[in-house]
C-alpha cells in the first residue's frame, strides 16, 4: 500500500510539474508575441528586416544544396538559420528602441545597472541633488562602480565626492567611476551595460558581501529618484526579459 501510494505521488508531482513547464512555455510565448506586437507597431522596418533573412537563408540553402541534389534536405536548413538571424535582428531593435525610450530620463542609468549579469549589489541614488543627478553604486567582481547620471557640470562634483567617501572605507579595492552620456569621456547608456562587464574581475563573492556591508552605512537619503525610466521603463523591461528569454 505504501509503494502504491509513493508511485501515485511521484506521479502526481511529475504531472505537476509538467503542466508548470507548459505554463511557463505559454508565458513565455505570450511575453514574446506581446513584445513584438509593441515593436511592431512602432517600428516600420521590424517585418522587412526579418522577413529579409528568411527568405535570403532558404533561397541560399536551396542554392548550396543544388550542388549535391539535396536542396529539398538543404531548404529548411537556409530557412532555420534566417529565423534565427530574425530572432538576433528583433532583440537588437528592441534594445535599441529601449535605450533611445530611456536615454536622457531620470533614473535610467539606474535601471541599467540593474540588468547587470551575476552578482552585483546595486544601490540606486546614494546621493543627489534637486534637479535629479544622481551617483548610483554597483559592487561586483569588478570592485566598486560610481556612475553619474545628469548634468556633467553637477555630477562631477557629486562623484568626486562619493569616491572620496567610499575610498575611506574600501581601503585597496578598486573604485571605477564613470558619467553616463554621449560627450568625450563619457559612456553612453546603451553601452554602460556592456563597458561595466568587460571591467576586471577583481574581487570575489564574499568580499563582495563584506563590501556591502560595510558600505550600507554610506548610504544616503539623497533625493528621491525613479527606479528606472519613465515613462516606458516597465514595459519596456518586460520586452527586454521576453528577447532573452528567445
Amino acid at each position: 500500500m505504501a509503494g502504491e501510494r509513493d508511485k501515485a505521488a511521484v506521479k502526481e508531482a511529475s504531472r505537476a510539474a509538467a503542466k508548470a513547464r507548459a505554463a511557463d512555455r505559454r508565458a513565455k510565448w505570450s511575453q514574446t508575441w506581446q513584445a513584438f506586437n509593441m515593436q511592431r507597431r512602432e517600428d516600420k522596418w521590424l517585418i522587412p528586416l526579418m522577413v529579409t533573412p528568411i527568405v535570403l537563408g532558404g533561397l541560399l540553402g536551396f542554392l548550396i544544396g543544388l550542388i549535391w541534389g539535396v536542396q529539398w534536405m538543404a531548404l529548411p536548413l537556409g530557412v532555420v538559420l534566417g529565423v534565427l538571424i530574425a530572432v538576433i535582428i528583433f532583440g537588437r531593435r528592441v534594445q535599441n528602441n529601449v535605450f533611445g525610450k530611456a536615454e536622457g530620463q531620470p533614473g535610467a542609468a539606474g535601471w541599467v545597472l540593474g540588468q547587470l549579469r551575476g552578482k552585483w549589489n546595486v544601490t540606486q541614488a546614494v546621493v543627489g541633488t534637486a534637479q535629479l543627478d544622481a551617483v548610483h553604486r554597483a559592487i561586483g567582481p569588478a570592485g566598486i562602480v560610481l556612475v553619474a547620471e545628469g548634468a556633467p557640470h553637477r555630477v562631477k562634483g557629486l562623484l568626486a565626492q562619493e569616491k572620496k567617501r567610499v575610498a575611506r572605507v574600501v581601503g585597496t579595492t578598486p573604485i571605477y567611476d564613470i558619467i553616463v552620456g554621449n560627450d568625450e569621456g563619457q559612456v553612453p547608456l546603451r553601452r554602460l551595460q556592456r563597458h561595466i562587464m568587460k571591467l576586471p574581475r577583481n574581487i570575489n563573492g564574499s568580499q563582495i558581501d563584506s563590501l556591502e556591508t560595510r558600505l550600507a552605512a554610506l548610504n544616503s537619503k539623497g533625493m528621491p529618484l525613479p527606479k528606472g525610466p519613465l515613462p516606458p521603463g516597465a514595459k519596456m523591461r518586460s520586452m527586454q526579459r521576453a528577447v532573452k528569454r528567445r
